[in-house]
């Protein structure tokens, strides 16, 4: 194995129980307010992107439009998004947040950062630009693998 395959699979190794620790992190920090990690994901990419359609929602996390479709039935019923009219496909609904939905993103998006923020503090700003540069492409090509 080469030096380089090495340390992209000491990265790998660390970011798989950084994963799993920081969804229950996040599943703990929502708890109050009867959010899941998955609605809160889905919240996530209604609020950067606007209202979008299940299957792309799914698309954009990679994950199966039936699990999406679950979250969304559950904000729905809680209030937080809504159905809208697509206007380029008459039989699939855009899904939106509501202003309350997208309140409740803010502040929970606001909490996290916060506590992300006081992190990895030896790591210089430098060297955590580095890291999502790094992440970013793994992430991209490990995707890659997966589609072929």
């Amino acid at each position: 194995m080469s030096e380089r395959g090495a340390t992209v699979y000491e990265i790998l190794r660390h970011v798989r129980p950084l994963v799993l620790n920081s969804a229950r992190v996040v599943e703990a920090s929502l708890r109050a307010d009867g959010v899941s990690v998955g609605m809160r994901a889905v919240l996530e990419i209604l609020a950067e992107h606007g209202p979008m359609t299940v299957p792309d929602i799914a698309d954009r996390l990679d994950l199966a439009r039936q699990g999406i479709q679950r979250h969304v039935n559950d904000l729905a019923g809680l209030g937080w998004v809504e159905s809208r009219t697509n206007p380029a496909h008459r039989r699939s609904v855009l899904i939106a947040t509501t202003p309350a939905g997208a309140e409740l993103f803010a502040r929970i998006r606001e909490g996290e950062l916060s506590r992300l923020d006081r992190m990895a503090a030896e790591c210089t700003s430098e060297e955590i630009t580095t890291a999502l540069r790094v992440l970013a492409a793994l992430s991209r090509d490990v995707r890659a693998e997966v589609r072929t």
